[in-house]
């Protein structure tokens, strides 16, 4: 019997299941994956032959009623794929794959000597091969506060919307994409944007981008959101359900890409955006209102230009003091300040290697440091040798592709065969959606790891396009493109073949020169 197990975590938990069906990843859950699949490249699920399916019992533990089913799965170019992420009941797994049993229930504890994990509804089972799929979960800058709010999965999502409705002010902490898309999609409410780094979106942009991005925050009206499906990640995903009810521990279903499709993100005020940056600072200290009163602070209104000091006599149910010593009262917070491996419900007793990022090493065949236990999304560190322009990211692209990954290699050791890693190790590639602008992002993109050896080039159309790409002695090492550039597949062939392009220099991104048909 062959087990995938996933207790998962936040908005951002990733998802392990092929195209057009159920993932295996979700708030505070245990499971098990679908059917470990051979996979053709390019070739949906639903035409593989049945014969390549293992046969093998397979169990999906799960704290959840629903699963998560990736569907409309597009293979963009080579790296890039799009999909999008439904909720589906755990019977349409189990019907479309009758070797596939669901079990609703969280896991208790994991025995890897004696192949057995136990469920907290008191039963234990017993496994061939297992695999952990439990993602990440919140990084809240305060632990029970009821006025911190994260947004991990679908119960805390709809907690802030309705928290939402009531409030004039809220703060939001982070600078990754979780906080990128609130700030944008909030209407009708006071957002200050508390971030640590220089410029926003530090997750995906330079300072450049992110002056590109700004006009859009700062526009008076929204405009109608464009058809872009995508894949987000989860890392920035999400935390923990809170919010002035009250916070919960229980993790519920984890959130998909466009998570805020649907949620009618508006306060109690009739404008559309207003949003105040406050750059190179972290939260120093919480108060609630009457601590905030007994000690005779003074808080600062809406800033209502770059150097507004004005004192505000309105009285909060929470205040945020920053570390550049301004005060501001709001409704509630917003942690967005990114996620952990979700490992605690595996460790004890279990002899894992753990890297540095808290997650569980895998090894370039997904394999944990324990026999017959692998490991696939945001629970997982990558540990092998990486291509020199792939990097690991806890996004919803990887956590899809290392699921499906780690299904095959599952497949081959248990029938003896060799397996070579996945092309989607090949190279990092991302797409994505911000401000309402297609975002792609493709191998070091911000010069990860590159040092001073590199130089960059720029193209940019205010309010249309921003294009970035990396080089590195002659040689295309990475790409941000914002807009629609239509370049996406010619640069991720011009990375992945690593093409000397010294010849020619800045006309590489002249805007009067078909790139693409000149490099087809």
């Amino acid at each position: 019997m062959e087990m995938f197990f996933s207790q998962e975590n936040p908005i951002r938990a990733p998802k392990t299941a092929a195209p057009g069906t159920p993932s295996t990843e979700q708030s505070s859950t245990a499971r098990c994956a679908p059917a470990p699949r051979h996979r053709t490249p390019h070739r949906p699920a639903s035409q593989l032959p049945q014969s390549q399916f293992p046969s093998e019992d397979i169990f999906l533990v799960t704290a959840s009623p629903v699963i998560k089913a990736v569907t409309n799965f597009k293979q963009v170019s080579k790296a890039l794929e799009e999909f999008d992420v439904e909720e589906q009941p755990s019977s349409l797994l189990e019907k479309r794959y009758p070797n596939i049993r669901v079990i609703q229930s969280g896991v208790k504890q994991l025995k890897s000597d004696e192949h057995k994990i136990y469920t907290e509804d008191g039963k234990e089972y017993i496994y061939e091969k297992l695999c952990l799929c439990a993602g990440a979960k919140p990084k809240l800058i305060v632990e029970g506060n009821p006025y911190v709010l994260g947004i991990r999965d679908t119960d805390s999502a709809q907690a802030f919307q309705k928290n939402l409705a009531q409030a004039e002010r809220i703060v939001v902490v982070g600078n990754g994409g979780i906080a990128l898309e609130l700030v944008y999609e909030v209407q009708g409410c006071e957002v200050i944007w508390a971030i640590k780094d220089k410029a926003i979106g530090n997750t995906f942009f330079d300072a450049g981008a992110a002056e590109f991005l700004l006009p859009k925050l700062t526009a008076e009206s929204q405009e109608s959101p464009i058809e872009c499906k995508r894949t987000k990640y989860t890392v920035e995903g999400s935390e923990e359900k809170g919010g002035p009810p009250g916070a919960s521990d229980k993790l519920g279903s984890a959130l998909g890409p466009d998570w805020h499709e649907g949620l009618h993100l508006k306060g109690t005020k009739e404008f559309s955006h207003k949003v105040h940056i406050e750059i190179l600072c972290e939260v120093k200290k919480i108060l609630l209102q009457q601590e905030f009163v007994q000690l005779q602070q003074t808080s600062l209104t809406f800033p209502k230009g770059e150097k507004n000091v004005e004192a505000d006599e309105v009285l909060w149910p929470v205040y945020v003091e920053l570390t550049n010593g301004k005060i501001y009262g709001c409704n509630f917070i917003v942690s967005a300040t990114g996620v952990v491996p979700n490992v605690e419900p595996f460790l004890d007793g279990n002899n894992f290697a753990v890297g540095e990022d808290g997650g569980l090493k895998v090894d370039k065949h997904m394999h944990t440091s324990l026999p017959d236990v692998f490991a696939a999304g945001d629970i997982c560190t990558a540990a092998w040798e990486p291509s020199p322009v792939w990097h690991q990211m806890r996004l919803w692209t990887q956590a899809r592709q290392m699921g499906w990954y780690a299904a095959k290699c599952m497949a081959a050791e248990a029938l003896g065969e060799s397996i070579d890693m996945d092309f989607s190790f090949e190279l990092f590639a991302h797409i994505t959606k911000f401000f309402n602008y297609k975002v792609v992002v493709l191998g070091k993109y911000n010069a990860q790891g590159l040092g001073s050896e590199h130089e960059l080039m720029l193209r940019c159309t205010k309010g249309h396009e921003y294009v970035k790409v990396v080089m590195q002695n002659g040689r295309m090492m990475g790409a941000v493109l914002i807009g629609e550039t239509d370049l996406e597949e010619t640069f991720e062939n011009l990375i992945l073949n690593q093409m000397d392009l010294s010849a020619y220099g800045e006309d590489l991104l002249n805007p009067d020169i078909d790139i693409e048909d000149y490099f087809d």
